[in-house]
Formats: C-alpha cells, sequence, structure tokens
C-alpha cells in the first residue's frame, strides 16, 4: 500500500462571485520513501496540493490518505495532534522563531507530542547532527547564514521522524551556492534516513535530485516524467 494515496482530489474557493478550483479531480500515490518533486506556473495548484498533504487545508471533494488514514475525516483536534507527529513542513522562508535558539527552534514540534524532556533533547540532537548545526545549537537565527537557517528549518521537519516531510521551495531564497548544498542535504536524509518528501520547486534543476517528477498545470496532475535513473539508463 501506498504512504500516501490521492483519490479524486478537488479543492475550490469561493471569490466573490467566482468559484476558483486549483485542483481538479487530482489522483497520485506516493510510495513509502520516495522523493517527489512537483512544478508547475504559479496558480497551478502545488502549494495548494502541498497544505493539503499536509493537513492544514481541506479538499472540497475527495480523499487524502496517509499511511492508511484518510486525514479528510478527522476532527480538527485530532487532525493537528495526527500533523504534529505525522508531518514535518519545510518552508521557503525558515519560519524561525526569532528570538528562539537553533535548539529551540528545532525543539518546537516536540512540545506538542508526549515526550520526556531527556527524549527531547536526544532527538533534537540528532536532528541538528544530521544538517551539520551541532555546533549552533545556542545561535539565534540573526547569527545564522540563510543556508544556516534552512538547515535549521530542515531540522525542525525531521526531528520527530515523521511519516512524510513537504517543502515549498526550501531553496527558493538561497544563493545558488547554498541551495546546491540545501539540495544534497534533503537527498542524503531521503537516502540514509528514509525520509519521504514532496517538493514544490520551480527550479528544474532542484527537481531533478527527485526520484520522481511530476507536474501540475491549471490544477490537473500531468502523468509523471520517467524517473531520472530511467533517464540515465536509456542514456538520455
Amino acid at each position: 500500500m501506498p504512504l500516501v494515496e490521492i483519490r479524486n482530489v478537488t479543492k475550490e474557493y469561493r471569490k466573490g462571485e467566482q468559484t476558483i478550483t486549483p485542483l481538479r479531480d487530482v489522483n497520485l500515490d506516493v510510495e513509502r520513501g520516495d522523493f517527489l518533486s512537483l512544478m508547475g506556473a504559479s496558480g497551478s495548484g502545488k502549494s495548494t496540493l502541498l497544505n493539503l498533504l499536509a493537513g492544514i487545508d481541506r479538499p472540497t471533494r475527495g480523499e487524502v490518505r496517509v499511511n492508511g488514514v484518510d486525514i479528510t475525516r478527522l476532527s480538527r483536534t485530532k487532525l493537528a495532534h495526527w500533523r504534529a507527529a505525522n508531518v514535518g513542513y519545510i518552508f521557503q522562508l525558515y519560519n524561525l522563531i526569532p528570538v528562539l535558539t537553533a535548539y529551540e527552534n528545532v525543539e518546537m514540534p516536540l512540545l506538542l507530542l508526549p515526550l520526556a524532556r531527556a527524549e527531547r533533547h536526544k532527538r533534537v540532537g540528532i536532528a541538528l547532527e544530521a544538517v551539520g548545526l551541532s555546533d549552533r545549537a545556542d545561535h539565534y537565527p540573526r547569527q545564522l547564514s540563510g543556508g544556516q537557517e534552512q538547515r535549521v528549518g530542515i531540522a525542525r521537519a525531521i526531528v520527530a521522524d515523521p511519516l512524510l516531510v513537504v517543502a515549498d521551495e526550501p531553496t527558493g531564497d538561497l544563493d545558488a551556492e547554498t541551495s546546491d548544498q540545501i539540495q544534497h542535504l534533503l537527498q542524503r536524509l531521503n537516502t540514509e534516513l528514509g525520509t519521504t518528501f514532496l517538493m514544490v520547486t520551480h527550479d528544474p534543476k532542484a527537481a531533478a535530485i527527485a526520484r520522481r517528477r511530476i507536474r501540475l498545470e491549471k490544477g490537473e496532475l500531468l502523468e509523471p516524467e520517467p524517473p531520472l535513473q530511467a533517464l540515465v539508463s536509456r542514456g538520455a
């Protein structure tokens, strides 16, 4: 069974007398341990799909199942608890809390879980080590570079060992060199930890690190492109 099953998902918004449909009858499976990049023009529904997967928004119609749980049927309270335990979110602009240290920012998701302080400390240490920032734990966001801030954001996303990590343009605010470093980090986490990633990006180079690449156009999901490995094996 796929980790993620999206079935006939449509999302509509009312804007005055107009109905906006960012997603229309979308179907998608994501296997456990996969890494998908999602591309498409602005307004194509990429971020909407990401938010539905993360349990931040609900579809107008259709089902979103993660690990067998139809999250569209959860109450608001149950959904909040489910999201804290099962989904990590990487933002383009980091979304760090400026008055908290790197350690405290990474610890934030764990405060929503029934974990002892010693267990939280252990998990934060592992997450910061995974992104190469063990020596920056006591630093505040203003004392970090943009790339280091994004690494803190990535550590925060993986600290609870979630089933799924969604990333919304995670390299969009970084220079080319730092962007490459973050791409390699995400790729390594996927390979070494088996973390399942779904990443929205406008950058074809960033999209190429994924195992699968898909596109959204005008709310409709196009046939997935062949995995990068298949293209290489065919000499493309």
